[in-house]
């Protein structure tokens, strides 16, 4: 069982940036590819980010490539989505996600987190 807290979420105006971090439970971290979603009010929950076990691959939904990097300490059991230039229409609560084998996808993943809110003002 893998248990996911992410942290970093909150107000913020169009342009600025944010840095959530999702915190992880078990020694098998590094085996584990880690991915970020989000789902806004009234839409379905959708890919933002992925990474794979290792962090040594990324992947990127098209509407926030070059501006949102994900990163994977395994030494912290802790992956990171930093968020930059945020636009009104990235408003939503955030998932980080943990999926039981390395290759990084974007789908079928295993754990959840609780969600973080994150509101972008115009």
């Amino acid at each position: 069982q893998v248990q996911l807290v992410e942290s970093g979420g909150g107000l913020v105006q169009a342009g600025g940036s944010l840095r959530l971090s999702c915190a992880a439970s078990g020694r098998t971290f590094s085996r584990y590819a880690m991915g970020w979603f989000r789902q806004a009010p009234g839409k379905e929950r959708e890919f933002v980010a992925g990474i794979t076990g290792s962090g040594s691959n990324t992947d990127y939904a098209d509407s926030v490539k070059g501006r949102f990097t994900i990163s994977k300490d395994n030494a912290k059991n802790t992956v990171y989505l930093q968020m930059n230039s945020l636009k009104p229409e990235d408003t939503a609560v955030y998932y980080c996600a943990a999926r039981t084998t390395p290759w990084v996808t974007r789908q079928n993943y295993d754990y959840w987190g609780q969600g973080t809110q994150v509101t972008v003002s115009s």
